[in-house]
Formats: structure tokens, sequence, C-alpha cells
């Protein structure tokens, strides 16, 4: 089978040897309008802050189990021996008497609120501290979002926020485990005074937590994080009125007041302020002041060194 090149009409000017055709000499103007034609991108601060977090979500989607199975094997193993094994063998009364100072509370009443502060504070850290260091590792993977249409600042409240959804989730999940993991008798007794102030502590809490986790993951050394369980997260729970109320340490005056330097004390007081208002607690304005004061000041400092470290 053959094929013919169509001929010009008599009197048409025959193309110039190597000249372009009509179609091919059209191309580039049709790709000139479509570019000239299309609308003009607009980057805003929110669409943003909007993908970030999409990514963050997606990334934790991915890693929900491991997330998970941290968030409850914690609670579940501090509240299984508190509040079954310990009363099951008897050895549980010298908690309440010395916590609740024979009111009839059981442990698990005051264990309700320090568990979700403990777990706010672990998860707000380890959610902000742990992406920041293989964001900052050798890869430079925090480079390419370094490189959105947005401040650094912008990044690094997104890194904040994404820590304190963990920090509020892994407090959440203590909440059913303390209501159902109990021997006979020892049920919590709690209720909600205030659920304005509630949300008020945990959105404020798990805000500070995860500045916190911002500022460590920006000032340490990768290869020493495991001083972070050692020096602030151990001395940070045992110290920070988890296992018992801010009021039991009258008699260790100089106790008292030095743990008011932990800001996990008002994270627990605060939650016992308004679970459990029939034991002692901080003052609600003292509260309130660290939580939120301390949540805009320590996010200030970790969005500094947020931004050094990224530009150096």
């Amino acid at each position: 089978m053959t094929t013919t090149t169509p001929t010009p009409p008599p009197g048409a000017p025959s193309p110039a040897p190597g000249a372009p055709s009509s179609s091919a000499a059209a191309a580039p103007d049709r790709t000139v309008a479509v570019i000239t034609g299309a609308p003009e991108p607009h980057p805003t601060t929110w669409k943003t802050f909007a993908a970030m977090m999409a990514r963050e979500f997606r990334v934790l989607g991915r890693n929900a189990p491991s997330t998970f199975i941290r968030s409850v094997i914690q609670p579940l193993l501090w509240v299984f021996v508190f509040t079954y094994v310990l009363p099951k063998i008897g050895a549980a009364g010298s908690f309440e008497a010395g916590a609740a100072r024979g009111n009839g509370t059981t442990f698990s009443t005051i264990l309700l609120p320090g568990l979700m502060a403990s777990m706010l504070l672990m998860q707000g850290i380890l959610g902000t501290t742990f992406p920041l260091v293989m964001e900052f590792s050798w890869q430079r993977t925090i480079e390419d979002r370094a490189l959105a249409p947005v401040p650094l600042g912008v990044l690094a409240f997104e890194k904040m926020v994404a820590g304190a959804i963990q920090g509020f989730v892994g407090a959440l999940i203590v909440v059913p485990i303390v209501l159902f993991v109990h021997a006979s008798g020892q049920s919590p007794h709690a209720h909600v005074t205030n659920w304005f102030l509630l949300a008020l502590i945990l959105v404020a809490a798990s805000m500070m937590t995860a500045a916190l986790g911002l500022l460590l993951g920006t000032l340490m050394d990768p290869r020493k994080m495991q001083m972070l369980f050692a020096v602030i997260l151990l001395p940070a729970t045992m110290l920070g009125c988890v296992y018992y109320p801010w009021s039991a340490l009258h008699s260790i005056r100089w106790l008292q007041i030095a743990v008011l330097f932990n800001p996990m004390i008002y994270i627990s007081e605060g939650l016992r302020s308004v679970l459990t208002p029939g034991i002692g607690h901080l003052a609600t304005w003292a509260i309130l002041l660290v939580l939120v004061g301390g949540a805009v000041l320590i996010g200030y400092l970790g969005t500094i060194t947020f931004r050094r470290r990224v530009l150096n």
C-alpha cells in the first residue's frame, strides 16, 4: 500500500525547504495561550497550613497502630496494677488513706486526672520531638516543607498542633481505661463540673506540652534523645501529682513548693479541679495562668529555635 503526499493547489506558494508546517507553527502559540490564560495561583496561609496538616495526618495514619499501642500500654499497666492488683491483695488502703485522708475516695479517682495529665505530657512531647528528630536528620526532609510559601513560624505552629492533637487523643484514651479496669469497689468517682473549663484546660495543656516538645526537639542533640526520658519525662511524671494530689504534700512543705516549678503539676491539678472537685487542688486562676501563659511563652521560644535550626 502506497501513500501519496498531498500537493498544494495550483498557484499556491510552495513552502520553503526546512520551514515548519502551519500546524507546528501554531503549537507554540497554543501553549503560550494556555499558560497566559491559566489562573494565577494565590497560595494562602490557611490553605498551606491545611495541606501540611493533611500530610501529618497521613503519616500519623500509617503509624496509627504503633501510636495507639504507645498510648494504651502505659496507662493500662498503671491502672491494672494500682486499681486492680493492689486492691485484690489488700495493699491499696495506704494509698487511699494517704491521698484522700479517709474521705472514702478510691485511688482510681485520684489516678484518673493524673494519668490524663501524664499522657498529655508524654504524647505531646514525643509526638512533636520524634518527628523533628527524623526530619532534622542527615536527609533534611524538613527542607521540603520549609520551601512552602508561608513563614517558618507557620510550619512551627503546624508541628505544635500535630503534637497537641496526639496529646489530646492520648488523654481521652485514659478515660475508658480507668472507668472499666478496676477491682470491685474501686471505681472512680468523677464528674465534669464545667465542660468549657475542661476543654480549655485540655487544649491549653496539649499546646503547652507540644510547644515544649518543639523546643526540646530543636535544642537537644539527636544522639542524646534517651536523656529525654531520664532527665525530663520521668521526674516530671513522678513529681507531677499524678498519683497524689498537690494538697497531700502539705507535710513535706519544701517539696510542695519545689514541685510548683513542674508544669505538669498544673495539668494534673487543672484536670482534678474539673473532674474530681472533692479533692483539694490549686486555684483555677493559677492553673490557667501557667497553662495558657506557658503555651504562649514556650511556643514563642520553640518557634525561634525552630527557625534557627531550619536555617542553619
